[in-house]
């Protein structure tokens, strides 16, 4: 029997950086609803992934990082870029022309819950056990009562958005698990780069043809949210991801996962005066109690694999 991975400590320097990133893809949901005031929804994401690919490629210009020349990797920047970015963050912009800020937030930490799922239905070495079951149904009951029980039932604005946001889960999971046998041996800057620029190739015709050519003609505070969604939130996150994954350890890094809506709460009530109704906070705490089970570190501990 091999040993069950052990927790990597947190050092200050990794909780820094843990709570950094955290705090820039809270800002995100701000940042989307700043850009919807302007901007269509389309054109939002498109400006996100273009810019973010281009800072990324300039940034690898600039290191000299190597580039694969397989063709293969063409095709899977392409799926990887509509699972990873085009779908979730098209539906997330969309919900948010709906739902408020921390709400979209606290449906889209149901990702880690969606993965767990479809990792279990497709790797055989990620079997549905106990505590993961316990996991996923206190994760789904804190989104119920998140969502409110009457919106699960009515098909309104709100629950539309609601339930759109809750497919850019679905949608991250499945890239989770195409990324685990697809890219492989590439450094993760690359990965990031070709990703976004298979995701541009897809989400800015469709952009020009829906909402045809932007005027360019926003407001300061309209390109502030736009140039922060390519640059920050989505360059310098995937740079800083990576250096989160290397300071903490994955196991650590899931908690990102539980520290990104309290920022968009926050921010959302200082920025727009959104409130949340109380369910929504019940709801949090427990779609936070499913993920921490999940990620074992409360209740039972995982068994060490064979």
């Amino acid at each position: 029997m091999t040993q069950a991975p052990t927790q990597q400590s947190l050092t200050p320097r990794a909780w820094g950086l843990l709570i950094l990133l955290a705090l820039i893809w809270g800002a995100s949901f701000l940042s989307n609803r700043a850009a919807l005031e302007e901007v269509g929804f389309l054109t939002t994401v498109a400006f996100r992934v273009g810019g973010a690919a281009l800072a990324l490629w300039l940034w690898i210009w600039w290191r000299g990082l190597p580039v694969p020349r397989d063709p293969r990797y063409v095709r899977h920047f392409l799926i990887m870029g509509i699972l990873n970015n085009v779908i979730p963050f098209t539906l997330i912009v969309w919900g948010q022309t709906r739902v408020d800020s921390g709400l979209a937030s606290i449906l889209n930490s149901t990702t880690a819950i969606f993965t767990v799922i479809l990792s279990a239905m497709v790797f055989a070495d990620e079997r549905m056990t106990a505590r993961k079951a316990i996991g996923v149904a206190l994760g789904f009951a804190g989104v119920a009562m998140a969502m409110g029980i009457g919106h699960l039932f009515a098909l309104n604005p709100a629950s539309l958005g609601q339930i759109a946001i809750l497919g850019s889960g679905i949608s991250y999971a499945m890239a989770a698990a195409y990324a685990r046998g697809a890219i492989r041996g590439l450094r993760p800057e690359v990965s990031a780069a070709g990703m976004l620029t298979g995701a541009s190739i897809v989400i800015v015709p469709l952009a020009l043809w829906v909402e045809s050519v932007p005027t360019f003609d926003y407001m300061p505070a309209t390109w502030a949210a736009l140039a922060y969604l390519a640059l920050a939130a989505s360059a310098l996150a995937y740079l800083l991801y990576y250096a989160v994954l290397q300071a903490a350890g994955a196991g650590n890094l899931s908690l990102v996962t539980l520290l990104i809506p309290p920022f968009a709460i926050v921010l959302g009530a200082l920025v727009y005066d959104e409130s949340l109704p109380f369910g929504a906070y019940g709801g949090f705490a427990l779609l936070a109690i499913g993920l921490l089970i999940l990620d074992g570190r409360i209740g039972p501990k995982p068994r060490p694999k064979p």
